[in-house]
């Protein structure tokens, strides 16, 4: 069965508890369940987090070799990252770069991504539910 990562960069483990007023209040495990729901049938997801760079980098590495498409949250290091943007430019599925907040309305250190260079879309602004929308089009994707 055709499977889809959801990577999670620094930080997103605390989703729910770290400022709700621009995060949410939901949870990884329910990003996990928008996530299942959202798969078209015949595909299954395996979401992932982590606080560092490299085990996201060996995410993306396994990827190569079992994924359709990655949706990636790389949290803080979608400004600093160039390591991982080298990493998902070894990956040639589709990409879709996802952030809860909408991060062109934030402080401008924000504004620039290393991954989006790589993604094939960037989802921004549509909280949590940004995860379903790309997951929906890795599907979509795929099936071209």
């Amino acid at each position: 069965m055709p499977l889809i990562y959801v990577l999670n960069g620094p930080n997103l483990n605390l989703l729910g508890k770290r400022q709700p007023a621009i995060y949410g209040h939901e949870t990884l495990a329910d990003v996990a369940a928008l996530c299942t729901a959202a798969c078209a049938a015949g595909f299954e997801t395996k979401l992932l987090q982590s606080n560092h760079e490299g085990e996201l980098i060996d995410w993306v590495h396994e990827a190569r070799d079992t994924a359709a498409g990655i949706v990636i949250n790389p949290g803080a290091l979608t400004h600093t990252s160039i390591a991982l943007m080298d990493a998902l430019n070894t990956f040639e599925p589709p990409v879709i770069e996802v952030h809860i907040s909408q991060v062109h309305k934030r402080e401008a250190f924000r504004h620039h991504s290393y991954v989006s260079l790589r993604a094939d879309g960037v989802i921004a602004g549509l909280g949590t539910e940004g995860y379903a929308a790309a997951v929906r089009r890795i599907c979509q994707l795929a099936r071209a």
